[in-house]
């Protein structure tokens, strides 16, 4: 089954590594690293890097009028910074390589299933 890992932290948190560009993220060791052994396990399937939430745009239609808005589709501190696709044969192999990425250790991965 394919699981999405939504990859975050704090935005403007200005203390340890989650004060690092998502870019700058991926691009340490221990994240090529873990894309490197998920590779080699058959599990990453896909990740990108998404750029800053500030550059963001938010789309709705409301009665045939487009709605934008500056942003992110939510108010929060937490934001997500990129996303991994992997391949596992159920929830409990997902979490366990959620719990591998690097960023788990400061931010967050959210898993979520695909259909």
């Amino acid at each position: 089954m394919r699981y999405l890992l939504l990859i975050g932290g704090e935005e403007g948190d200005d203390s340890g590594p989650s004060s690092r560009s998502s870019k700058e993220i991926c691009e340490a060791d221990d994240a090529v690293a873990w894309a490197d052994e998920m590779t080699r396990r058959g599990v990453f399937v896909s990740g990108e890097v998404l750029r800053p939430p500030g550059e963001a745009r938010t789309v709705r239609v409301r009665d045939g009028e487009v709605l934008l808005a500056d942003g992110p589709f939510a108010e929060t501190k937490e934001q997500i910074g990129g996303l991994s696709v992997i391949e596992c044969a159920d929830l409990e192999e997902a979490v366990a390589v959620a719990a591998a990425h690097p960023v788990a250790r400061f931010g967050m991965v959210e898993v979520r299933p695909l259909w």
